[in-house]
């Protein structure tokens, strides 16, 4: 078994109409034999096609791996829960996004809408920052392919008081590296009380590879899993989240380039992260979450002197472990069961109230709010490579805000939360007036 991203080019449909179900059908179609997708982003709209790239895992033969559901798997929401405002913030992974794009420097982001919401759900490329987490206090850490089957409407989210996490790191040439994760570890355990059941170094270990496609999107390959999911298989029972610490292979340029430039080149191993995580979330049900190990004492003793602040945050730390570690403490439990009934205090696509995202953004998320009448927020200001005009897609009328910034993102959300059309605020005010049919 292995992990990949695919790029293909799906027609485009009129209007952009059931776009949804046009990419579950074409998907299917183009993916044959035991290849299952994980993940998938339009990167660029075309006059007559959607530039697509689609993380997959293939040949999946254990017999003890069960896939158990689709990520074009979708369900309608039947009604909307207003007793409480609750929206999930979004920074793609890997797409250069100007704020979020590096090291958890979306932090003050998430703090900022969580102050204006009940319950702010987010993923860890908001908010991981080596040994930084300033995840707010009403904010859920969900890795982002649940949150794209919360708002698909296939599970819920159930608050915790703590999770017990299951630590897993490579094994590694170079010892100093993973006693700098069991130190992370055993500072969380005294710290903040985490509860690690384990800490299981694996051998041999998975390999992560970073990749760019040809959007300039970083992606990235997984190969050599098996032990891990003969690990995660073998210990169920004993956590309830899982941390990877892992080495990931690239050339050796893409550790200086990317600190050099100054955030013109996009963060090289975020990608693989993502299609990674994806992968164990997607296969297991459980919140999932890595930070990269160090491949080499080289690597790890380059002098990068002051560097772009977004990216202070990777070179003060040693292991970059201990924001998953707290992400994960309290990161929800996944509910599949919901299509009958749904258990008190779980969250829902019926108890969303908007999605908030970097303009230009198309992937399942998207489509989810647009089918299910989610307000969406998208902002300018977050500037990254993607190549969509989300205008053009088929919106209810007052369902998608395009803003400038995060601060007036915040404005919208209160305004929603208040019940007061956001355009009410603004001038010029357009008189109302007949509409006359044709």
């Amino acid at each position: 078994m292995y992990i990949y991203e695919e790029e293909i080019e799906i027609p485009a449909v009129a209007g952009h109409i059931n776009l949804l179900d046009h990419l579950r059908s074409t998907v299917s179609d183009l993916l044959e034999g035991d290849r299952f997708p994980v993940r998938l982003t339009i990167t660029e709209t075309r006059k007559n096609s959607y530039k697509c790239e689609i993380g997959v895992i293939a040949d999946m033969l254990d017999s003890s791996i069960k896939h158990t559901c689709s990520i074009f798997d979708f369900k309608k929401r039947p009604s909307v829960n207003n007793q409480s405002f609750n929206a999930v913030l979004l920074i793609p992974t890997g797409i250069g996004s100007s704020i979020g794009g590096h090291a958890g420097d979306a932090n003050p982001v998430a703090k900022l809408l969580g102050s204006v919401c009940d319950t702010l759900i987010t993923h860890p490329n908001v908010v991981n920052a080596s040994d930084i987490n300033e995840l707010p206090v009403n904010g859920l850490y969900v890795e982002g392919s649940i949150i794209s089957r919360l708002l698909m409407g296939t599970l819920g989210l159930q608050p915790v008081r703590a999770n017990r996490v299951l630590t897993i790191v490579n094994k590694h040439n170079e010892k100093e590296f993973t006693d700098a994760v069991i130190n992370s570890v055993n500072a969380a355990r005294t710290s903040y009380g985490l509860d690690c059941p384990k800490v299981i170094e694996l051998d041999p270990p998975v390999i992560l590879e970073s990749l760019y496609a040809s959007s300039g999107r970083a992606v990235g390959r997984v190969t050599r899993i098996q032990t891990l999911i003969e690990t995660l298989d073998k210990y169920h029972r004993d956590y309830d989240a899982v941390a990877l610490s892992t080495q990931i292979e690239m050339p050796f340029n893409y550790h200086t380039d990317y600190y050099t430039k100054r955030g013109d080149m996009i963060n090289p191993w975020g990608g693989v992260e993502a299609i990674f995580t994806h992968s164990i979330s997607s296969l297991y049900d459980i919140p999932a979450a890595h930070a990269p190990l160090d491949s080499s004492k080289e690597v790890a003793s380059l002098k990068l002197g002051v560097v772009d602040p977004r990216m202070a945050a990777e070179v003060i730390s040693e292991a970059y472990f201990l924001c998953v570690l707290k992400g994960l403490q309290r990161a929800p439990k996944i509910i599949k069961d919901i299509q009958h009934s749904v258990p008190a205090g779980v969250l829902t696509a019926t108890d969303i109230s908007c999605l908030v995202i970097p303009d230009g953004c198309i992937g399942l998320p998207t489509l989810a709010a647009l089918e299910q009448g989610i307000p969406v927020i998208a902002v300018r200001e977050n500037k990254n490579i993607m190549q969509n005009e989300l205008g053009a897609l088929p919106w209810q009328s007052g369902q998608l805000h395009i803003v400038d910034n995060y601060w007036e993102a915040a404005g919208v959300m209160s305004a929603l939360k208040n019940g007061i059309t956001p355009e009410s605020v603004r001038r010029p005010f357009d008189s109302a007036s007949f509409h006359r049919e044709q």
